[in-house]
């Protein structure tokens, strides 16, 4: 078993980013992150990417709004980003709240801009295989753990947990498509998927996120399989101050000693998704640099 370390690689991306954000003029790349309520995690989350941002070189802005904002209010606020000449990327942190409509937000962020990769003209580019769309950046961190531990996904079959528009259809459609990682035969399963277990073990690789505490068992993975845990849930944990500990949607310890590669939780996949929005922060900075 070898543990596929998130910290690591994503660590490396951020080097290779600081070498080529220093190579720039003094326009820099700019990401707006558009904070809606005071939800902990959410400002967490924010946090840890300014941090990363500015490690990077990239500048960052941060909007924040109270949680009473009416959606008409929230999408006039993003029209003025979108139209912001110095602003290259715009993340809208989720989630928003129950008055406001994830979709109509998402898809209101310009595409050129969608660095998060959730607007519905870059999830059809990503379905028409356009090397133009910005990819959701879990699913592209996913694919970048397995392209830079050289593991084979030509023929393989791939089984996915998990049909989100944030994860779990993204990152089978691009194991599913042409060059490499990519031309695998790709299984969706979720919450109606009969006898669960006859579809996992006959992954190749296996992607959890579907967002329940060690849900995947050693029973449901075959040995040598590559396992992928999207997952991140909190369990009560007395031994902790904060009275509580993070675990994936895969029962590490026992499934660990099954497999070929395996992601731990926390230090897999969540640092890549944070890598690969600074990915394309840069990438939508080049191509607006490249427009006429």
């Amino acid at each position: 078993m070898e543990l596929i370390d998130g910290n690591e690689i994503a660590s490396a991306i951020a080097e290779e980013l600081t070498a080529l954000v220093s190579t720039y003029g003094e326009r820099k790349p700019c990401v707006a992150f558009v904070r809606v309520g005071e939800d902990p995690a959410s400002v967490s989350y924010v946090r840890k990417k300014e941090k990363t941002a500015g490690k990077i070189g990239i500048e960052s802005k941060l909007l924040v709004f109270p949680e009473t904002i009416s959606q008409e209010a929230l999408l006039g606020e993003i029209d003025q980003l979108n139209d912001a000449q110095d602003i290259h990327g715009i993340l809208v942190q989720a989630p928003l709240p129950d008055h406001i409509d994830d979709r109509t937000v998402f898809n209101h962020v310009s595409p050129v801009k969608d660095v998060d990769g959730f607007n519905a003209t870059n999830l059809g580019k990503l379905c028409q295989e356009d090397g133009d769309a910005f990819v959701s950046c879990t699913p592209a961190g996913i694919v970048e753990l397995i392209r830079r531990k050289g593991i084979d996904t030509e023929g393989k079959r791939v089984v996915v947990l998990g049909r989100s528009l944030i994860v779990g259809k993204p990152v089978g459609m691009l194991f599913l498509g042409k060059g490499s990682p990519g031309n695998a035969t790709v299984t969706y399963c979720h919450s109606r998927t009969p006898d669960l277990e006859r579809h996992t073990l006959e992954a190749d690789i296996l992607i959890a996120a579907i967002g329940r505490p060690r849900f995947v068992t050693e029973n449901m993975v075959r040995p040598g399989a590559t396992v992928i845990d999207v997952g991140i849930n909190r369990i009560p944990d007395e031994t902790k101050k904060s009275g509580y500990r993070l675990v994936g949607d895969v029962d590490f310890e026992k499934v660990a000693p099954k497999t070929s590669f395996i992601t731990p939780v926390p230090g897999g996949v969540g640092p890549m998704t944070v890598a690969m929005l600074m990915t394309n922060t840069v990438k939508a900075y080049e191509r607006s640099t490249c427009s006429p």
